[in-house]
């Protein structure tokens, strides 16, 4: 990392002010040849704005910027940057950045600031995919998901497991190692304890898995059911604005729309499908076999009916196939039909707005997804985490197998030392750069 880096660090398009950030150890220097400013830049007092003015080439101002500098090792990075605070349209942007290019700096890669705030020891994994977690957060539960990740609690449980461990790994190998220091192997119940906490640890961590999976991505939220029920105002009525477009004429919803709302703290991703029903028209046609392949990869089904008319179900127990499923009778400001009154269903009317709450509540209740319920378990694991904790759990059960069994101690070592490596890597504390690629490779530039 003998390189300075330089990017747009804010969103593209037209603001109030752009932020540009260096890093690098001649950051300082290349931003001093770009900059005139009182006293000069390399004497500019730490954390503290200095009016600047970014100077071309052949002497022309580009613009008046406030530059901060952070020197090594207190800064994001733990390497000297500075951040340039411009004027925030798309050209006077992009002036300042190519002459900063101009003076020496190179063009960062996505994620190229947080990752070599990982390398220089200012984040663990964990850490700096959290800073995408919140970006891209949608709600308040989310948001304090990252929070508590970028905090570091998510590392500090993978490593505290990484830890007993290791002691296990060490106990064992030295056994190995030095067959004459009568080391005993302790291949019983104390060695066996050991391992079996460290599993317990993993099932805990993976346990969040699903609810991680939420916090992020959302529970997707199919809503289905015959044309001209209220699909599309049901998810404008949950939306709270107009999203889809709302006719008497059926067949008017063609394909699937989505939008995510927040419901008690947890991000549902509404989708909003055709009515499905015999039809003719081949566009209709291709709308109603999109709605059923929503409706096999919903997390929730949230089936809506006509409750003034004496109407039948769409979906079979079959159908639904155990996932979980909530029925909504609309319209009852125009009476409930005898055949659903003694229906096990929320009661609403999209038309005056009665019952959406009573829904929301209940499709928290449905999830167990209230924020109360969740609010002591915000730390949760990616994806990535998840395959990671399952490889280590996998080949720590094969060596308390071994153990147990009083096969070699040779393979017990080998399947723990794999353990520990799988482990490890939920915070990056193995050196596989194809990891670190995959992860930092969907930052986004100047991150």
């Amino acid at each position: 990392m003998n390189t300075t880096v330089a990017a747009i660090a804010s969103a593209p398009g037209v603001g109030a002010v752009s932020l540009i950030r260096v890093s690098g150890p001649d950051a300082v220097t290349i931003c001093a040849k770009a900059l005139r400013c009182r006293g000069g830049l390399a004497n500019a007092e730490e954390r503290y704005a200095t009016l600047s003015r970014v100077i071309s080439s052949d002497d022309l101002v580009i613009d008046e910027v406030l530059t901060t500098v952070f020197r090594n090792p207190k800064s994001f990075t733990g390497e000297d940057v500075v951040e340039l605070a411009c004027h925030g349209g798309v050209l006077v942007t992009r002036r300042v950045l190519e002459r900063l290019l101009e003076c020496g700096a190179v063009s960062a890669e996505p994620g190229e600031f947080s990752r070599r705030a990982f390398e220089n020891g200012k984040l663990d994994l964990t850490q700096a995919e959290a800073i995408m977690d919140l970006i891209s957060a949608q709600t308040d539960l989310a948001m304090r998901a990252a929070h508590e990740q970028m905090q570091g609690k998510l590392g500090d449980q993978s490593e505290a497991l990484r830890e007993n461990l290791i002691g296990v790994v060490a106990h064992v190998e030295a056994y190995i190692d030095f067959p004459d220091e009568d080391i005993d192997p302790d291949t019983g119940a104390a060695m066996l304890k050991r391992i079996d906490e460290v599993l317990a640890g993993i099932d805990a961590m993976l346990s969040t898995a699903e609810q991680g999976r939420i916090l992020r991505e959302g529970v997707r939220t199919v809503i289905c059911g015959e044309p001209n029920v209220g699909k599309s105002s049901l998810l404008n009525g949950l939306l709270g604005y107009e999203r889809a477009i709302v006719s008497d004429i059926e067949g008017t919803t063609r394909d699937t729309v989505e939008e995510v709302v927040n419901i008690q703290g947890i991000p549902l991703r509404l989708i909003d499908t055709a009515g499905v029903r015999e039809s003719e028209d081949a566009i209709e046609k291709q709308g109603i076999i999109r709605s059923e392949k929503q409706i096999e990869l919903a997390d929730l089904i949230i089936e809506v009916v006509d409750g003034s008319k004496p109407s039948k179900r769409l979906l079979t127990e079959e159908t639904i196939g155990g996932r979980n499923h909530l029925l909504v009778i609309n319209k009852n400001d125009l009476g409930v039909d005898a055949a659903w009154q003694d229906a096990k269903g929320v009661q609403i009317s999209c038309s005056s707005e009665a019952g959406l709450e009573t829904l929301g509540n209940s499709i928290a209740d449905k999830l167990m997804l209230s924020e109360s319920t969740w609010g002591g378990h915000a730390v949760a694991i990616n994806l990535r985490h998840q395959e990671c904790l399952k490889r280590g759990k996998v080949a720590l059960i094969a060596a308390r197998e071994s153990l147990a069994a009083g096969v070699g101690a040779e393979f017990s070592a080998l399947d723990l030392r794999d353990s520990l490596d799988a482990i490890g890597e939920v915070a990056g504390r193995v050196d596989t750069e194809e990891i670190f690629d995959a992860i930092f490779g969907a930052f986004c530039i100047g991150k």
